[in-house]
């Protein structure tokens, strides 16, 4: 991650509250290493999931030879084998996402509990609120390797239609047993979704909500809001920014803070655009548009097409028209 990051949290909710965050040196408390060592445990595998993910090839190749000469047996066979270990791949990448699923659902149990609000947790708690960034950073990272290599789904495809034409052919397929029908379909709809990883943990983030009734949304959502609001706050002032020593660092905060606004959007009841929402978008937006374009163009997507409430009639056309 690069250098220290340490930020002062002036302005969260309105209150003043003065506290710093270390997302890079934070170490579990006492209290804290039971849900830490949990979290540890996934995000331990975050990088090697990346790494596949990047180096990712697919066989475009083999399945094009494949479709123009169907009557080859041969270059059938050529093509199945070189699907086959592909698609054991993003079995993987799948159920990496469900591990993910569990450790934001633990974290934000930790996070969001009585008697402590959240900004009280994110001061208490550091490492936890570290690893809850690094999920979220890791996500951001995901999606967009996976939005443009668009042979992902096209390996997929086509091992689901060799598959079915080889069930009704009564062949026998090896693959199968990497993959059953149940599982496919689960992993289909994942790889449709634009941005998966980051759709997985909004639906975890929303379930976690109603499943925990007793918990005031407020305590999740302002979690969320004061994660946007250190990241922001650490980019838009020079005092903070001239600490970064190199460009990861600020592709981890504007990966967080997206990451946090998209999820806030999808749990609060009138989401992250609104007047009364406690994230600042007009800044948030404005600490993207500074950055180079190729680095952030797949956040702005993110923000323009994964959260809810954009296209909403209360927000305001000014944010509309900076997110065009």
């Amino acid at each position: 991650m690069g250098n220290l990051i340490k930020v002062l949290t002036r302005d969260i909710d309105h209150n003043a509250a003065h506290f710093f965050l270390d997302f890079e040196n934070a170490q579990p408390s006492e209290s804290e290493k039971a849900v830490y060592n949990q979290v540890n445990v996934v995000l331990k595998d975050a990088e090697g999931i990346l790494d596949h993910l990047q180096s990712y090839r697919g066989a475009g190749h083999e399945i094009r030879e494949a479709i123009q000469h169907a009557t080859d047996e041969k270059l059938q066979e050529k093509a199945w084998a070189a699907v086959v270990p592909l698609v054991g791949k993003l079995k993987k990448f799948y159920e990496f996402s469900q591990r993910l699923e569990a450790a934001l659902r633990g974290l934000l149990g930790a996070l969001t509990s009585t008697p402590y609000s959240p900004t009280q947790h994110l001061e208490r708690e550091q490492a936890l609120a570290k690893q809850f960034a690094e999920i979220l950073h890791f996500t951001l990272r995901f999606d967009e390797l996976k939005m443009t290599n668009p042979a992902i789904q096209n390996d997929f495809s086509y091992y689901r239609r060799t598959l079915s034409r080889m069930r009704i052919n009564n062949v026998p397929a090896e693959g199968e047993n990497e993959v059953n029908n149940e599982l496919a379909n689960r992993m289909s709809l994942f790889y449709a979704e634009a941005t998966p990883m980051l759709k997985t943990l909004s639906d975890a983030t929303t379930k976690f909500v109603s499943e925990n009734k007793n918990l005031p949304i407020e305590n999740t959502t302002d979690c969320l809001s004061t994660m946007a609001s250190v990241c922001r706050v650490m980019l838009e002032t020079p005092e903070y920014r001239s600490r970064f020593t190199n460009e990861e660092t600020v592709s981890f905060c504007l990966r967080v803070m997206v990451g946090v606004i998209i999820l806030y959007d999808h749990v609060h009841p009138v989401g992250a655009f609104a007047k009364t929402s406690k994230i600042d978008m007009k800044g948030c937006i404005k600490v993207l548009k500074e950055q180079p374009p190729n680095s952030v163009e797949g956040l702005l997507n993110a923000l323009r097409y994964t959260t809810k409430h954009l296209n909403d009639e209360t927000t305001s056309k000014q944010i509309k028209t900076m997110l065009q």
